[in-house]
């Protein structure tokens, strides 16, 4: 769960899941929406696979990238279980 929090406290993170919301998309069709260098989109990604928020899938020369919900449903369902009962 610390790789989690550690991936999506970063904004570039959290824009490239927005990313990923709409569509699965290839490294280099990531790294054109920043204004930052390639090898630092890679770390990016690479973050984003440890903690499980993203997966890729290799496509001939391509590898492309697509939104994991399966754990942010696991954490939500974690935090909300950490609420009080309500009286």
């Amino acid at each position: 769960m610390n790789s989690l929090f550690k991936a999506l406290n970063d904004p570039t993170r959290r824009e490239i899941l927005e990313l990923l919301k709409e569509k699965d998309l290839t490294a280099g069709e990531i790294a054109d929406q920043f204004n930052i260098s390639k090898p630092s989109i890679s770390h990016h990604l690479d973050l984003l696979r440890q903690a499980g928020l993203v997966v890729s899938v290799k496509e001939g020369q391509f590898i492309y990238y697509s939104l994991n919900t399966t754990v942010m449903d696991e954490m939500l369902k974690w935090i909300i279980s950490l609420q009080s009962p309500k009286n």
